[in-house]
């Protein structure tokens, strides 16, 4: 007879190999074990995956069928598992055997086949990428991806294809709350909260598992401290007292080896310090993967694109610059990345001092306050939030974030074709028009008659002034248009980083759900679950701060991106009809 449970609450998968369930729901289970707090089954819409075992109770008694969906689980599958009727050579099934044989930085799905062929190499401990001093003045920066890959800076994370996992990172946890093979029916006054089975997530790989669930440890030092406080509209960051800014200017081509290589130089002036440093593509691409690394409830700005081919070109060097300004400008606005350590190492160490700069690279690159260890340093206020709210609240920007990053890449769209039309089409229409006045010109010109001159004259007069208007259609872009689709790009880098931050937050309101139910059951010290429920109450400031600070500089850079189009477009206007009237004038002495 089939094993069935009913849901207990509402579950929304949010990464490979999970399956949501509603609440009241009626699932089939393959096992009534649970494999380090999670159960493998079928919802009602037939399909299979994980989900967490204090999400739902065991029916002792008959379920109701539906339509199928438990005969052979035809239409049910992972994302990352075929359905039935293919027998690959590993299958999904999870079972503790499995589990006993797979790492803990893998799926227990992988049969001990897949393990064995993969173990020499999960053998590898993970160290955040840190590279070489020797290679720091090679030009890196050509096959350098981590700014276009958000997911491969810091330590190299794998990225989770759905095709099974990555291998090459062994991630070493203390295990002591759960021994192996021990199960909450055979030891209910030590129940513990789970780990999540997919090691790849980014709730894990951010630290966030980690430190909800108390293994965080380290020395924080006063200077590390990250403050959230109480604002007006609700948590935020602690102002930074001594606000800077810092102008990007002179991009200079620069070579070493006598020639042999090229590379741009960028001369940054921060305000505070008022003293010169300078800078290459590459330098901001080892800046923003330590940041990166570091701060995994933050949304670091993306750097803009790189290019193998015309890097000294002149306006791929303007249209660079410009995107490294619009990035300066959100690193100094924020009151956390404007004050950390290795953002001012970059702006103020001397572009001579090779061995200042080193010293404080490889500060950067061991500092120990990063994952788990990043959240000790956030200190909150004294009074919990509500966790039902703050789940309301996190619901409400991702919705927000979901359709301002549809509306986004509309208006990107519609203004990159609006551009296009100006800077070809108008122009050919206009300086159309004005060939044909010019046209009609020379045709009146053979009349020999004196009082017709002054209508010639007028006519070409007015030839010409639509041939500059179509000359005024292609260059207003780049006054108007051009600003409009920087900001446009660097928020859709922001918005792309906040799925992830997201995902730490959902992960660690889960956890507490969890162990809220343990203790309610028994099995669990209300000490360690009010533990659990205190480091998400520090995740849950730290994220809505950041919401708050997104929201400030998002009210304030598209207000004032707004505003410098509309004048722009006032005064193109302005000038069109100014030519225009020029034009009409020279008829009233014709």
């Amino acid at each position: 007879m089939a094993l069935h449970a009913r849901a207990l609450y509402d579950f929304k998968s949010e990464n490979p190999g999970e399956v949501s369930v509603c609440e009241n729901e009626i699932v089939t289970l393959y096992c009534e074990q649970d494999i380090e707090g999670w159960l493998e089954g079928v919802n009602s819409r037939g399909e299979r995956g994980l989900f967490p075992a204090s999400y739902v109770e065991i029916l002792k008694s008959p379920a109701p069928s539906y339509g199928g969906a438990t005969d052979g689980y035809q239409s049910a599958r992972y994302t990352n598992v075929p359905g039935a009727g293919y027998d690959p050579p590993y299958r999904a099934h999870i079972t503790e055997e499995n589990l006993s044989r797979a790492t803990v930085g893998s799926f227990s799905s992988l049969s001990a086949a897949v393990q064995q062929q993969h173990q020499h190499e999960q053998t590898l401990s993970y160290q955040p990428s840190q590279g070489s001093d020797d290679d720091w003045d090679d030009d890196w920066d050509d096959a350098s991806t981590v700014a276009d890959d958000p997911a491969s800076v810091g330590g190299g994370y794998p990225d989770y294809d759905g095709n099974g996992p990555s291998v090459g990172v062994n991630y070493t946890m203390s295990t002591s709350s759960m021994p192996r093979g021990s199960s909450a029916p055979q030891a209910k006054s030590s129940a513990t909260v789970g780990r999540n089975l997919n090691r790849f997530s980014t709730f894990v790989k951010s630290g966030g598992e980690a430190f909800v669930l108390g293994e965080a440890s380290g020395f924080v030092k006063d200077g590390d401290k990250i403050c959230v406080v109480m604002g007006q509209y609700g948590p935020q960051w602690q102002e930074n007292p001594y606000p800077f800014v810092c102008s990007i200017d002179d991009p200079t081509k620069q070579t070493k080896f006598k020639g042999m290589k090229s590379y741009m130089s960028y001369k940054l002036t921060p305000s505070h310090t008022q003293s010169q440093v300078n800078r290459r593509y590459k330098h901001f691409d080892w800046l923003y993967a330590r940041l990166v690394e570091k701060f995994p409830v933050i949304s670091v700005p993306h750097l803009p694109e790189k290019q193998a081919t015309g890097r000294f070109e002149e306006d791929f060097i303007s249209k660079r610059r410009k995107g490294l300004i619009w990035w300066m400008n959100h690193m100094t606005s924020h009151p956390v990345l404007a004050r950390c350590d290795v953002f001012q190492h970059f702006l103020t160490c001397s572009s001579t001092d090779e061995k200042a700069w080193k010293q404080g690279k490889r500060k950067a690159e061991k500092d120990e306050m990063v994952g788990a260890n990043f959240f000790l340093t956030i200190s909150t206020p004294a009074a919990p939030l509500d966790l039902q709210d703050v789940e309301s609240k996190i619901d409400g920007f991702k919705s927000f974030t979901k359709k301002m990053d549809d509306s986004v890449l509309q208006v990107s769209t519609t203004l990159s074709e609006f551009a296009r039309k100006q800077v070809a089409g108008f122009k050919k229409e206009y300086q159309k028009v004005g060939q044909s006045f010019k046209i009609l010109s020379q045709a009146f010109e053979l009349d020999q008659q004196a009082f017709s001159a002054g209508l010639n004259h007028a006519i070409a007069y007015t030839a010409d002034a639509y041939d500059a208007i179509g000359e005024c259609f292609a260059d207003q872009p780049r006054h108007d248009v051009d600003p409009v689709l920087d900001l446009l790009t660097l928020y859709q880098g922001h918005l792309a980083n906040y799925p992830d931050i997201i995902h730490v937050q959902k992960g660690a309101l889960t956890k507490v759900k969890e162990s809220q139910k343990h203790a309610e059951e028994g099995k669990m010290e209300r000490a360690q679950a009010e533990g659990i429920r205190d480091r998400c109450n520090i995740i849950s400031f730290a994220t809505l701060a950041e919401m708050q600070h997104f929201h400030q500089i998002r009210v304030r850079d598209f207000r004032a991106q707004m505003q410098h189009y509309l004048r722009e477009q006032i005064g193109f206007f302005q000038k069109i009809t100014g030519k225009l009237e020029e034009a009409l004038q020279k008829y009233d002495s014709a």
